[in-house]
């Protein structure tokens, strides 16, 4: 428990810092507002990173571990997705792009362990 937080907290203090020193860097002139707006790519990369883990972790049912593979496929394309839009795509196709594609994982992982659960009861 005390490695996933200690990754978990890594994560959570490189976005802090990423932040910060984008917002120092854009005070200063180094960047300009669209380079900074960009820097949320790095919640993709973060997405993918939890959705790689997803099917590490233990599950105590043959059905649960395929949801959990399923979701972390579902999650890692989904933050890739997301985060190369953030970093090349204009900023309005970006956002529209990036939420639909995270909020796709989401609801297929949902759906997909529905459809299990469905099987399971039936």
């Amino acid at each position: 428990m005390n490695k996933e937080l200690t990754g978990e907290g890594a994560w959570g203090i490189g976005i802090v810092a990423l932040a910060l020193v984008g917002t120092i860097a854009f005070q200063l002139g180094y960047i300009d507002g669209d380079a900074l707006i960009r820097t949320v790519a790095i919640n993709g990369v973060m997405i993918a990173w939890y959705g790689n883990r997803m099917p590490k972790k233990f599950e105590p049912t043959a059905a649960a571990q395929r949801a959990a593979r399923f979701g972390g496929w579902s999650m890692v394309i989904s933050g890739l997705i997301y985060a190369m839009l953030w970093a090349f795509a204009p900023i309005m196709v970006a956002f529209a792009g990036g939420c639909s594609a995270v909020i796709a994982g989401i609801v297929a992982t949902t759906l997909y362990r529905h459809s299990l659960q469905t099987q399971v009861s039936a």
